[in-house]
């Protein structure tokens, strides 16, 4: 399937096509920032012996999308590294997403 190009449509379409390709983005930069305040938050908590925010929600969030907010969110934080489970988990996470960006790329526009 081709998916069109913004300048190959007509003009009513085109403003519609690109006014949905700038809400995907703000999604995207959405979640990221919240999953990426999310770590910071429970890193905070920890730090201060207090109720945390559970790995099936920060996995959850990663899974929407933030990913990359997780991954960045680990390494500015330093948190939650020693976790196996939620290390490779995150990384599958990841690679999938990484995945599904490359076939819209790659096969989208053909």
């Amino acid at each position: 399937m081709k998916i069109p190009s913004v300048f190959s449509l007509p003009d009513a379409d085109r403003s519609r096509y690109a006014c949905g390709m700038w809400i995907v983005i703000l999604y995207f930069w959405a979640i990221n920032a919240l999953t990426l305040l999310a770590f910071g938050w429970d890193k905070l908590r920890a730090n201060r012996r207090k109720r945390r925010i559970p790995e099936k929600w920060l996995l959850r969030l990663a899974l929407l999308g933030g990913s990359p907010g997780a991954l960045l969110g680990r390494w500015i934080f330093r948190h939650k590294t020693r976790k196996k489970r939620l290390s490779t988990l995150l990384y599958c996470i990841a690679s999938l997403q990484a995945g599904v960006v490359y076939i819209f790329a790659t096969y989208g526009s053909a």
